[in-house]
């Protein structure tokens, strides 16, 4: 089972709130609303975006980047941690 049919309510459930920001956003332009306040929905809505993408991302990694029943110990979890800190650090 991959970890997006695993975790897979609760990233329904992101998109579903980034869904809300993103309606958002249009209901602020459909009614001019003030540019500051369509920048800051449009601000909330990518960081949001980015912050599935970074959960995505690693899970991806912890679950697929190496088989550890086939190679016990194999997987550096400090390499790992560093890979993921860049990742959250470039997505933000």
């Amino acid at each position: 089972m991959t970890h997006t049919i695993r975790d897979r309510q609760k990233l329904l459930a992101r998109v579903r709130r980034i869904r809300g920001q993103v309606e958002a956003v249009e209901r602020s332009l459909d009614t001019e609303a003030d540019c500051e306040r369509v920048m800051h929905l449009l601000s909330s809505a990518r960081a949001a975006m980015a912050g599935l993408m970074a959960e995505v991302v690693e899970d991806h990694v912890r679950t697929h980047l190496v088989d550890v029943e086939k190679h016990p110990g194999a997987l550096d979890e400090a390499a790992v941690e560093q890979l993921l800190g860049v990742v959250r650090t470039y997505m933000k």
